[in-house]
């Protein structure tokens, strides 16, 4: 929050002196109070709303004067606002006079309150309109600041549900949002979730997302077209429950998981809700579409208006609102300032501590990522037990009005401090409890101590929640242009059919019945050019069958839940016989293909191969859908048979078994191996081919390098044994040889032989020596034996892997032909395809741009 006494303020804002100049982005809120006086003004930076924010205050504390101050302000600043209007008060935007006529404010006053004070209603209306201007003069507030709003913002109140406002077909279309699955299949399941949460909320269907199967269907009907691009309205996806365009929900069969009698109890409740006259208002207007509703050439501001809603509607609506906007905003780019207000005047029962309402998880996704694309969300409540914990702690904002009760005050002063840390708690504690009507504690994430001011006196005529009658009023006399907006029309839900597969809820039947057949029909406008309302006729000997979407390969020939009509197709299976004594493949396989477009001549590129089943075709049953007649004679036998003979030709002239070769080892591979499966296979098979080489090398090298090794160990127990001599014969010398020797010579000759024998040590000592030195060098030469003969044998191991993995490698591709004899056209069927024109394309994304 700014404070800046001059901050555009020219005269004293205390005294009611001057005229208000605020700069883009700066909104003025109120005025500080010291005591009991006003003081500087305050000045509420904008882009601190991308942290959200909280209104907290009783009634008849001024929450709701607060939330049309800051919406004014942000409609001048032209930011964008979305308006969530749980009790009809945020209609009072439209109530702006610049020119306080008391006729403008006549139309607004209750008559028995007028009464009361013993006036007339246009004498009230005069009080009004002089109390209006002296309020706003004196907080600085003239005509030209109301005037901006007037002209530069375009407010429009939206009634789903009703006629009264400007009516918005919340549940009429389901249009595929243009997202990447890739990229943003959380973002898109979460909108899908919040769609059937709410819907089943409507027909009194309690549905866990992750374990009710009605929950579950849906939910994949609607993600399983919204995948194929393919855009949804109720009555389609009610048509689909029934029989779905699906065999499994998970791993388990539909059947088993939830079985066809609980579908069509399903069917009946949510055809119920479309066939009821008081659910038609829920069909008009345009559909529900953030992009549209934030685009204009003047500053949107759509309310959604819920006063006139039960509880279970509220939350339908709230639920697919927000659902809608996250999906919105995560098509933006990023952006650090306030692009989008996003405001709900009262949030009680959409986001508890406890309990989970659809509209719950869309509330605390996006006060965790709104932040990211400019996009602030502010909640206000009478009470802070009505908001769950999470959402408290991530609003960087709060705006704490009068309490009820002490409880109250605790729980707020809870909040606060698990929000940040730095709050002053105590202090706030003390604010709150000083407070008076229109006094308010600020606290921002990151400020320094609470400050406790006064709102200024709202532009906007606070006549308090407008009825159907006001709504009614704004609708015809307002200049809005979308107060005009022409519903789209829709059938008498009279005289209109239940949709396709589904039951009339009015008839008894038994479990098993879908829908009562209907009559033949003459052609109908949504049929395509040169059609028929019953089956062509076909060749005898041909079947015939429909198409079920519900088929694996459905999508690749265009077919849908919802058709406008059928179109032709051919089903074929050919035997085929792949037969070479030489590579010993005899093979057989079924080719199942289907002829898409049928055509009067054979075209290769119509063979779309798929994998069909039996389960693939129904019977063909009257179902009021019309058949466009194919460009082929499928009436004629000729064309059955010449359609066979091609695809023969075909077959045998443009189908090869691909297997592979190792000549080398003389394999092939086998029918279905893979290139790298049959090369793992000639790898070891070249390997077993090299063990066996190897083999006989060992067996070749075992001899010489026994006998070199024998050699070795010779010499090596020679060498041991001279060295242990000439070790014994040097110790005798050391101790006693030398001395014998010198005491010979010195002791005459009595002592001859003495000398004689010592002389005799000493060269045997020599000798022994001369035999190590010669037993040493034999050694080595036996271990350098030994050593080229290993070499040798290594290099001779080398060259039998590196042959043998060669061979390994040296692989060849075989094409195995087909013969005439070998292709056999086994089943050829005319087969139906539900079908539909393609919708138009969708228009270019509008994103709503940066506000500076």
């Amino acid at each position: 929050m700014s404070r800046r006494p001059e901050g555009g303020i020219v005269g004293n804002v205390a005294t009611g002196r001057g005229d208000l100049q605020t700069e883009t982005g700066d909104f003025y809120i109120g005025a500080r109070i010291e005591g009991s006086e006003r003081t500087e003004p305050v000045i509420y930076d904008s882009d601190d709303l991308v942290r959200h924010g909280v209104i907290v205050g009783m009634t008849g504390s001024g929450k709701t004067g607060l939330g049309i101050d800051l919406l004014e302000e942000a409609l001048l600043s032209n930011i964008p606002c979305l308006i969530i209007d749980p009790k009809g008060d945020m209609g009072n935007l439209r109530l702006i006079f610049p020119e306080f006529r008391p006729e403008d404010f006549a139309p607004w006053i209750d008559p028995a309150e007028a009464e009361r004070d013993g006036k007339s209603v246009d004498e009230a209306a005069a009080v009004t309109a002089t109390t209006w201007r002296d309020g706003l003069a004196d907080w600085d507030i003239a005509s030209d600041r109301m005037r901006r709003i007037v002209d530069g913002a375009s407010v429009t109140i939206y009634t789903p549900g009703s006629s009264a406002g400007v009516p918005l077909n919340v549940v009429g279309s389901l249009s595929a949002p243009p997202l990447s699955w890739d990229e943003h299949a959380e973002t898109l399941r979460d909108e899908i979730e919040g769609f059937v949460s709410s819907l089943l909320v409507l027909v009194d269907i309690k549905a866990d997302p992750v374990s009710s199967p009605p929950h579950i269907l849906l939910s994949t009907l609607i993600e399983n077209e919204w995948r194929a691009g393919r855009d949804l309205d109720l009555a389609s996806l009610v048509a689909m429950v029934p029989d779905p365009p699906i065999r499994k929900l998970g791993v388990f069969q539909l059947e088993e998981f939830y079985p066809k009698k609980d579908r069509v109890e399903l069917a009946k409740r949510l055809n119920g809700l479309l066939a009821s006259p008081s659910f038609a208002a829920w069909l008009e207007g345009p559909p529900l579409d953030i992009e549209a509703l934030l685009t204009g050439d003047r500053t949107p501001a759509p309310i959604i208006y819920l006063a006139h809603l039960s509880e279970p509607e509220r939350q339908f609506v709230v639920t697919l609102v927000l659902s809608k906007l996250v999906t919105w905003m995560r098509r933006q780019s990023g952006a650090g300032r306030l692009r989008l207000l996003v405001y709900m005047d009262e949030v009680y029962g959409f986001a508890p501590p406890v309990a989970e309402p659809p509209a719950k998880k869309q509330i605390l996704t996006l006060l965790k990522q709104a932040r990211a694309y400019g996009v602030g969300l502010l909640l206000a409540t009478q009470n802070p037990v009505d908001l769950d914990y999470k959402a408290m702690s991530n609003a960087g904002t709060w705006m704490i009005g009068r309490l009820q009760t002490e409880n109250d005050k605790k729980r707020i002063l809870e909040g606060l401090a698990d929000a940040g840390a730095g709050t002053d708690i105590g202090a706030i504690d003390t604010a709150i409890s000083n407070l008076g009507s229109r006094q308010f504690v600020m606290r921002e994430m990151g400020s320094d101590e609470p400050a406790v001011f006064q709102t200024r006196w709202a532009m906007s005529y606070l006549a308090g929640p407008i009825d159907r009658r006001g709504l009614e009023r704004l609708r015809d006399g307002g200049e809005d242009p979308t107060s005009s907006a022409t519903p789209e029309p829709r059938p008498d839900p009279v005289e209109e059919p239940p949709p396709d597969g589904v039951p009339d809820p009015t008839v008894e039947r038994p479990d098993e019945a879908v829908a009562p057949e209907p009559a033949p029909q003459e052609t109908s406008a949504l049929a395509p050019d040169d059609a028929l309302a019953v089956m062509p006729s076909v060749a005898k000997g041909v079947e015939a069958f429909h198409l079920d979407p519900a088929a694996p390969w459905a999508a690749e020939v265009g077919a849908v839940p919802t058709p406008t009509h059928r179109r032709a197709v051919a089903v074929a299976a050919i035997d085929l016989l792949y037969d070479d004594r030489y590579a010993e493949v005899d093979h057989r396989e079924t080719y199942e293909v289907v002829i898409d477009p049928l055509t009067s001549s054979f075209d290769a590129g119509s063979l779309r191969p798929v994998d069909h089943d039996p389960r693939d075709f129904r019977p063909v049953e009257p179902d009021g859908i019309p058949y466009a007649i194919p460009e082929a004679p499928i009436g004629e036998a000729s064309f059955w048979k010449g359609l066979s003979s091609s695809l023969q030709d075909h077959l045998v002239a443009e189908r090869r078994l691909q297997i592979w070769k190792n000549p080398k080892l003389k394999l092939y591979s086998r029918v279905g191996e893979s290139r790298d499966e049959f090369e793992k296979r000639c790898s070891e098979a070249a390997e077993d081919a090299a063990d066996r080489d190897l083999a006989n090398l060992r067996n070749r090298f075992a001899k010489r390098i026994d006998s070199a090794k024998s050699q070795i160990s010779k010499a090596d127990r020679r060498v041991r044994e001279l060295q242990a001599d000439v070790e014994a014969r040097r110790q005798q010398e050391l101790v006693s040889g030398v001395g014998d020797l010198l005491g010979s010579l010195i002791g005459g000759r009595s002592r001859s032989g003495a000398v004689r024998r010592a002389a005799s040590r000493r060269s045997q000592t020599q000798r022994t020596a001369a035999d190590l030195e010669s037993a040493l060098a034999r050694l080595s030469e036996e271990e350098r034996e030994l050593a080229e003969l290993e070499a040798e044998l290594a290099d001779a191991v080398e060259k039998v892997v590196d042959e043998w993995s060669a061979h390994a490698g040296t692989i060849e591709e075989v094409e195995i032909p087909l013969e005439r004899s070998d292709v056999k056209v086994s089943e050829l069927r005319l087969v139906w395809v539900p079908t539909a024109r393609p919708s138009a394309a969708a228009s270019d994304e509008v994103g709503l741009p940066d506000t500076e």
